[in-house]
């Protein structure tokens, strides 16, 4: 990544879901016009092997699958990454077909206004998103955006005969981004995809995505109840094994602001200064205005869909010396990046 740039970089988080239907043509459009640097797509897999651009591989939340009579009967139980999931999922698909859903807002009581466009856009594909990209930084003055790449559920789509790592690997050569390792940022909650990647020479910051809680699947998947637990990488012994393996680790926000037992944040931890010193970046996410995703302390009110004292919470992260933050509305992480020791 260009160290010139302001830090933290200011990351659309699936665009500015916030705002609009998430991983969305005008979500993404949007997040660059509000000034992000980067945007994120969440990346799965269609049954012809189409890079589509969606959150989960389960599209009832996010699409009008449901209100399609035609593709009733594919309504199924699957196990996705040990758990048992119901609905529609997107490798039972081919891309044409997908191409006739429209997107929802997956918060709709929270988002009553991004709703408000529901059906409105159709879905992506991966090589979509970075068009929207390159198009955003052609005569951008604060340099070309970056792209944030999630490739999700690598096991669960190998284990189907969908080698998910290598089919993001040739979009990305396809779509000339074979050689753009500053302006690229894969990352996945599965080390495994991650060294995958980068032996096949896919130039980029690799970044490995940590939990709060919990443990990767890829482990879970070769050593069951004996796999570490994503915690077991925020030891100092775990920052140092990490190194040479992947560029950074984006964790949840709660490893950077603990909440206590109410549901509070009182203080931020040192995980960012340790890995800085074991030579890692650090991305968190994601900040998010409304008081349902915030502490207890930083809420204002009771509507949980009403903006709370999200500039605090904001700030208080930024301080830290996080490299990147993800956020629902870059608009609102750009006016606390500049509150924060004057930052640009």
């Amino acid at each position: 990544m260009d160290s010139a740039r302001a830090l933290p970089l200011v990351i659309g988080h699936r665009g500015a879901s916030g705002y609009r239907p998430e991983h969305t043509a005008s979500a993404y459009e949007l997040a660059f016009a509000l000034g992000a640097d980067a945007v994120e797509p969440d990346v799965v897999v269609s049954r012809d092997g189409v890079p589509v651009v969606r959150h989960e591989n389960e599209i009832s939340g996010t699409t009008d699958v449901a209100a399609h009579p035609e593709f009733a009967g594919r309504r199924c139980t699957k196990e996705v990454d040990g758990q048992a999931v119901t609905g529609w999922f997107v490798e039972d698909f081919t891309w044409a077909e997908l191409q006739t859903l429209r997107a929802r807002e997956r918060l709709p009581a929270v988002r009553a206004s991004s709703a408000s466009f529901d059906g409105r856009f159709g879905l992506l594909r991966l090589a979509d998103v970075l068009r929207i990209v390159d198009e955003a930084g052609e005569g951008s003055p604060g340099g070309a955006p970056l792209a944030v790449v999630e490739v999700k559920h690598a096991s669960y789509f190998a284990s189907i005969g969908l080698p998910i790592g290598e089919i993001v690997a040739a979009e990305l050569a396809a779509a000339g981004w074979g050689a753009q390792p500053e302006r690229l940022v894969i990352e996945s909650f599965e080390k495994t995809v991650l060294l995958e990647l980068r032996r096949l020479g896919v130039p980029a910051t690799y970044t490995y995505l940590l939990e709060a809680a919990g443990a990767p699947f890829d482990v879970v998947a070769r050593e069951g109840a004996a796999a570490a637990e994503y915690a077991s990488h925020l030891t100092d012994a775990g920052l140092a094994a990490l190194v040479g393996e992947v560029d950074g680790i984006s964790v949840d926000k709660a490893i950077i602001m603990p909440r206590d037992l109410a549901g509070a944040s009182h203080r931020t931890s040192d995980v960012v200064a340790r890995a800085h010193a074991a030579g890692l970046s650090v991305f968190t996410w994601t900040l998010r205005a409304e008081n349902r995703f915030l502490p207890r302390n930083y809420r204002t009110g009771h509507d949980k869909a009403a903006f709370g004292r999200w500039e605090e919470e904001f700030r208080a992260i930024m301080a830290t010396g996080v490299d990147g933050v993800f956020a629902d509305q870059p608009d609102l992480a750009l006016a606390a990046r500049g509150g924060v020791g004057g930052a640009a």
